[in-house]
């Protein structure tokens, strides 16, 4: 992909348009349609969650989690599955963003309502931004996002790893000043990653891709929403706790 490894431009190889083409608005469409999935699944964990149900809330988060990971994997491979693969996806971010959000929102109530605004905002920041020239997605700028969404997901599994073994690594880096300066890096790195969601939906439609490459350049987008609300999330219950 480019820096968001769902959007990599040599998907587009060996693709053989068979009917309509993609469109910018199809997959704008298709985006909100995913978010909106998303959105009723998350309510249905976040119910469970505040019901008491933390147990069988944890079960569908993890397993929403391992799930969501390995259909982002096979639709790399599988880019004319998007459809089903993303409504899926879309599911299971659902059932783990939904008891997270729950989560957050016990220990520090309207953070998840604050996150949510924020996310959305940047996007059609990022989006204006875009549109205008004012960021482009030129070769170096795709390697340098590209290179710092690498080292965060390396950080990521590194992070969990280790925590097995120490369970206190985590908490260094997660509060403090220390874990403030990260989540700011880690949101504004998210951020950027928009910037080649939309070029590579732009690049797809000015190249007559086919149509399922709408459901893909929507799940793309889906996954740079999630991860910025994470690390808006994370941010917001640091800076609370450090006030």
């Amino acid at each position: 992909m480019t820096s968001n490894p769902m959007t990599q431009s040599k998907i587009y190889e060996g693709a053989v348009l068979d009917g309509e083409p993609m469109t910018i608005n199809g997959a704008v469409n298709k985006t909100i349609m995913l978010l909106l999935v998303t959105f009723a699944v998350g309510v249905f964990t976040w119910v469970q969650a505040f019901a008491g149900y933390m147990d069988k809330v944890i079960m569908l988060m993890w397993g929403g989690v391992i799930a969501g990971l390995i259909l982002a994997i096979i639709m790399r491979f599988k880019p004319q599955n998007a459809k089903i693969l993303s409504l899926a996806y879309a599911v299971c971010e659902g059932l783990a963003i939904g008891g997270l959000s729950a989560m957050y929102e016990m220990q520090l109530k309207g953070i998840v309502a604050n996150a949510a605004l924020i996310t959305f905002i940047t996007l059609f920041m990022m989006l204006i931004l875009y549109k205008a020239g004012i960021i482009k997605a030129t070769d170096t700028f795709k390697k340098v996002i590209f290179t710092a969404t690498a080292a965060i997901m390396v950080f990521y599994l590194v992070s969990i790893v280790v925590s097995f073994f120490s369970p206190n690594f985590i908490a260094v880096w997660n509060t403090g000043w220390l874990g403030i300066v990260l989540s700011l890096v880690f949101c504004a790195v998210a951020a950027l990653n928009f910037i080649l969601d939309f070029d590579f939906i732009e690049q797809g439609a000015q190249n007559m891709a086919p149509k399922y490459f709408e459901w893909f350049g929507a799940f793309s987008l889906l996954v740079t929403i999630i991860w910025l609300y994470l690390e808006l999330l994370r941010l917001l219950a640091q800076l609370s706790r450090n006030r």
